[in-house]
């Protein structure tokens, strides 16, 4: 028997119940649209995939939250400074991290944070 490796993760993500609505704001956050069905999705930015469910379930959305190392933090943060979403203050985290977050309809949180460099 080999011995398996994981190579990725592709978490489903609750899109509320207009997929549309969704994607249109996946879109705006710089995401392109992979694949959609009617009541899926996936959308990818980069290395980052997620696959978008039609879901009106408020429980999950506000449960459901995701962290996500970035290069160049602070011109997200300028990025999506103007997204109907929550957008969060950047701010250095007692962790020791600088981060934001970013809140979208239903209520999915994203947390954004500087990569460290791999040199």
């Amino acid at each position: 028997m080999g011995n398996p490796t994981f190579e990725s993760v592709t978490p489903l993500i609750p899109a509320g119940p207009d997929l549309q609505s969704a994607l249109d704001l996946y879109q705006r956050m710089g995401f392109s649209i992979e694949w959609h069905d009617g009541n899926g999705a996936g959308v990818k930015r980069g290395s980052v995939c997620f696959n978008l469910v039609r879901n009106d379930n408020r429980e999950w959305a506000s449960n459901a939250s995701f962290s996500i190392a970035v290069s160049d933090l602070q011109s997200l943060h300028e990025e999506f400074r103007n997204l109907r979403a929550d957008v969060g203050p950047l701010e250095p985290k007692p962790w020791g991290r600088l981060e934001f977050h970013v809140i979208v309809p239903p209520g999915v949180c994203f947390q954004f944070y500087e990569a460290e460099s791999r040199l």
